[in-house]
């Protein structure tokens, strides 16, 4: 009795489970069938939206002559995204579809959705369809999971990623000169010749006097005279001589400056004047002149370069004759302080007479103006006038910021220097743009550090969170943070956003506080940054502060 009594049990849980399973029941007992999701919020990497969903169908759910149908689907604001469906089969169907079981099964399988605008607030689910013979009936939808997180996103997409800065100016607000006049003296005297006093190089000199008092952009800040001997004749008797010439030198001043506004100068005494005999020497077209030069410096006792040459006595003939006079001689030099172009003269000079500026004022001038236009036209004018190779690279720049790759591309080309660093991050951000990774990571590797934060960028469009980290690592500010962030590794990234306040730098800051759970300070943080419209329109979206709203 007690065997029969189990047998008949089992046959009635058979049938029951049976009758569980035909396709209307399947669509009466769906809510059983349970569903999860990796990740439980979906988040968009490189451009794509990658999950898996496990479906588990209890024992007794699936009709073992049943086709079931589903289909994964993203409903976005905007529209809706549909993967080809997954195919499964009751047990005792012929076909080739994924079987499951009637004694129950947990499936497991792969979405993908390539991201486009509008799923940043979407969630995921499936549909699903029984066919059984002729019936088709249509089960309850399951909501698997919400999304999708674009946080990556905020690096820029690939059409504005990447940084390019222009290449600075040397324009000097104040711009240290000096003028200068000297005379000679006669070998081996330190007698100064009333012909000297009266010299061409003497009244010029005069003349810069007078005009320095009378510039009001020029300041005269002091004086100098100094004294040299030729480097021939001995180290100890040419110190004494320039000792002596530095005296007379000094005396010869006030005649000089009488009549002219000057300071009292400070006197030096240099001796034998071995830069000025190389320098004379390299300008001049002596015979033989780099054989002098390598003598120089070949040698650096005074001695020796002075015995050297005058073995070399054919090419010491013409030092005689043609550069050692030039060195016995005395320096009167007036050091002036002279006050450049205002910006507000520069952007004036702009408009009415550009024609007077140098290239490192007219490459001010570009950073002053605001019109693209007109800061095209200066960076030209300092590409045709003085042939800049800074100019050239900074209309590439001008370009690549309005989005035209092609130009940019074109003004890179005529640049010189093919390990300019910030030529080759240049290129490589074209080629980041253009969707070429490979090529890009190229020229970023040339590109020093500005090169490794751009690849720090292509790795966070590219998904490699990990490696984005290591290459921004120091770098501070913005794009270091969000790669700590991507990495959840939050306490780097607040200190990497140190000493940053503007709006996205406080937007991440929201994001940081959002993820520890600090409600107040993702309150305080997105009160700053949604200041701006595009980061206010964000967050009312952004599933990182889902549960904040």
């Amino acid at each position: 009795m007690k065997k029969g009594f189990k047998f008949l049990a089992v046959a009635a849980l058979g049938f029951a489970a049976a009758a569980c399973a035909s396709p209307e029941k399947m669509a009466e007992m769906a809510e059983n069938v349970s569903v999860s999701c990796e990740p439980s919020v979906l988040e968009v990497v490189a451009g794509k939206i990658d999950a898996k969903v496990s479906v588990t169908y209890p024992a007794g759910y699936f009709n073992k002559k049943a086709i079931l149908e589903v289909t994964p689907v993203l409903v976005y604001d905007g529209g809706e995204a549909k993967m080809e469906p997954f195919m499964y089969q009751g047990e005792k169907v012929k076909d080739n579809y994924t079987v499951v079981s009637s004694d129950g099964q947990t499936v497991t399988e792969n979405v993908h959705f390539d991201y486009v605008k509008g799923m940043e607030e979407s969630h995921l689910e499936l549909r699903g369809v029984v066919r059984y013979k002729a019936k088709r009936i249509n089960l309850p939808t399951k909501n698997v999971a919400d999304g999708a997180n674009t946080t990556y996103m905020l690096v820029g997409d690939a059409k504005s990623a990447g940084e390019v800065e222009y290449k600075a100016d040397n324009y000097q607000d104040v711009i240290a000169q000096s003028v200068e006049g000297q005379i000679r003296y006669s070998i081996n005297s330190s007698d100064v010749k009333n012909s000297e006093l009266k010299s061409q190089s003497i009244k010029d000199f005069q003349n810069a006097l007078d005009e320095i008092k009378n510039n009001e952009r020029k300041t005269l800040k002091g004086t100098e005279v100094v004294a040299y001997a030729s480097p021939d004749g001995g180290k100890d008797l040419n110190a004494k001589l320039s000792d002596k010439r530095s005296k007379t030198a000094d005396k010869a001043w006030g005649k000089v400056v009488k009549g002219h506004e000057a300071s009292d100068p400070d006197v030096k005494s240099v001796g034998q004047d071995w830069d000025g005999f190389q320098k004379l020497v390299s300008e001049s077209d002596i015979q033989d002149k780099d054989l002098i030069l390598r003598v120089l410096n070949m040698y650096s006792d005074p001695a020796v370069r002075e015995s050297e040459i005058k073995n070399m006595s054919e090419i010491y003939t013409s030092l005689k004759d043609s550069v050692l006079p030039e060195l016995r001689r005395a320096r009167f030099i007036a050091n002036v302080e002279y006050k450049n172009y205002t910006a507000d003269e520069l952007k004036q000079l702009v408009d009415e007479n550009e024609d007077v500026l140098d290239e490192e004022a007219l490459l001010r001038a570009a950073t002053l103006v605001k019109d693209n236009g007109k800061k095209e036209d200066l960076y030209k004018k300092a590409v045709e006038k003085f042939n800049s190779q800074r100019a050239q690279y900074n209309l590439g720049v001008l370009y690549l910021n309005e989005g035209n790759l092609d130009k940019a591309e074109a003004a890179f080309a005529k640049v010189d220097g093919a390990d300019d660093q910030d030529l080759n991050n240049a290129k490589g951000v074209i080629a980041l743009r253009k969707g070429d990774a490979k090529t890009a990571a190229k020229y970023f590797a040339k590109g020093g550090d500005k090169g490794k934060e751009n690849q720090g960028v292509a790795d966070i469009l590219a998904g490699n969170y990990d490696k984005a980290a290591q290459e921004l690592k120091g770098v501070g500010g913005f794009n270091e943070a969000l790669a700590y962030i991507l990495t959840n590794q939050l306490d780097k990234a607040s200190s990497a956003l140190s000493g940053h306040d503007c709006l996205r730098s406080n937007y991440l800051r929201a994001i940081i506080a959002a993820r520890q759970g600090k409600s107040n300070d993702v309150a305080t943080y997105l009160g700053k940054a949604t200041k701006g419209k595009a980061f206010k329109a964000r967050a009312e979206k952004d599933i990182e502060f889902a549960q904040y709203r």
